[in-house]
C-alpha cells in the first residue's frame, strides 16, 4: 500500500512540475510577443518622425516603362498614316528620308523589326489605301510579318562584323518613281511606288550593297513596303540582289 501512495505522490509531483514549465513557457513567449510590439512601435515613430523632419515621403518602387506601341515609333507625333493621301512626290535625299533610313539600318544591324518600324508604311495608311476585308491583319500578319524574316536576313548577311557595320547611303533612283492609280493592285487610293532602291554600306573597309524591292508614298514620303522580295514562294527571308560595291538598280513596274 505504501509503495502505491509513494507512487501517486511521484505522479502527482511530475505533472505539476509539467505544468508550471508549460506556464513558464507561455509567460516567456507572451514576455517575446509584446517586446516585438514594442520595438516595431518604436520603430514606425523614428521613420514618421524623420519624414516629418525632411518633408521626404515615401517613393513607391520605380517600374519598367509599358512596352512601345507602333504609334510610338513616330517620335510622339500624331501618325501621318492618320492623316490624308498626297500627290507630292518624295524626296529620296531629305532629312527626313534619312532618319528613317536609319532607322532600317538599326533594325538591321540589331536584328531588329521594332527598330527599323519607323520606316515601314505605316499601318493606318495601309488601312487607308487598301480595298481588301482586313487591310489591319494583312499588314500585321503578311506585310510586317515578310518585313521581319528579311530584317533578320539582312542582318545574317552582315554576320559578326555587323556591330561594325556602316550605312553610307540609300540610293533612290528618282526617275523610276512611278504613281499607281486609285483602283489599280486592290487599291482604293493612289501612290507613288518606287522599285529596287539600293542600301549601300561599309564592313570590313568594303564598300557593299543590297536592294529595297519596293517603296511607296504616303504624303511625300517613301516608306519600305517589300524588302527582300515582293513575292515569295517560301517564308523565309531574303535580301535583294546583294552585291559588292553600291551595285545597280533595275527598273521594274510593280504594285
Amino acid at each position: 500500500m505504501a509503495g502505491a501512495a509513494d507512487h501517486g505522490r511521484l505522479t502527482a509531483t511530475t505533472s505539476s512540475v509539467q505544468r508550471q514549465s508549460r506556464a513558464a513557457a507561455r509567460r516567456r513567449a507572451v514576455r517575446r510577443r509584446r517586446t516585438v510590439a514594442v520595438l516595431t512601435v518604436l520603430a514606425l515613430a523614428g521613420l514618421g518622425a524623420a519624414l516629418a523632419n525632411t518633408g521626404a515621403t515615401p517613393r513607391p518602387k520605380a517600374t519598367q516603362p509599358p512596352h512601345r506601341t507602333q504609334a510610338a515609333v513616330f517620335r510622339g507625333t500624331k501618325s501621318p498614316g492618320t492623316l490624308p493621301q498626297t500627290k507630292q512626290y518624295p524626296s529620296g535625299t531629305s532629312a527626313q528620308f534619312k532618319t528613317l533610313m536609319s532607322d532600317l539600318w538599326a533594325g538591321i544591324v540589331h536584328d531588329s523589326t521594332a527598330k527599323a518600324l519607323p520606316a515601314f508604311f505605316p499601318e493606318a495608311a495601309y488601312a487607308q489605301l487598301k480595298a481588301i476585308t482586313d487591310p489591319a491583319a494583312d499588314w500585321r500578319n503578311r506585310l510586317v510579318h515578310d518585313f521581319s524574316l528579311d530584317i533578320g536576313a539582312a542582318h545574317a548577311l552582315l554576320g559578326r562584323d555587323a556591330p561594325h557595320a556602316r550605312l553610307l547611303a540609300v540610293d533612290v533612283p528618282s526617275s523610276y518613281g512611278h504613281w499607281i492609280q486609285p483602283g489599280g493592285c486592290y487599291n482604293s487610293i493612289g501612290y507613288y511606288e518606287m522599285p529596287n532602291a539600293r542600301v549601300v554600306y561599309r564592313e570590313g573597309g568594303v564598300v557593299r550593297s543590297f536592294g529595297i524591292a519596293s517603296m511607296i508614298s504616303w504624303r511625300g514620303v517613301w516608306y519600305v513596303v517589300h524588302f527582300g522580295a515582293i513575292l515569295r514562294s517560301v517564308d523565309v527571308g531574303t535580301v535583294d540582289d546583294p552585291a559588292t560595291g553600291p551595285g545597280t538598280s533595275a527598273y521594274s513596274g510593280t504594285c
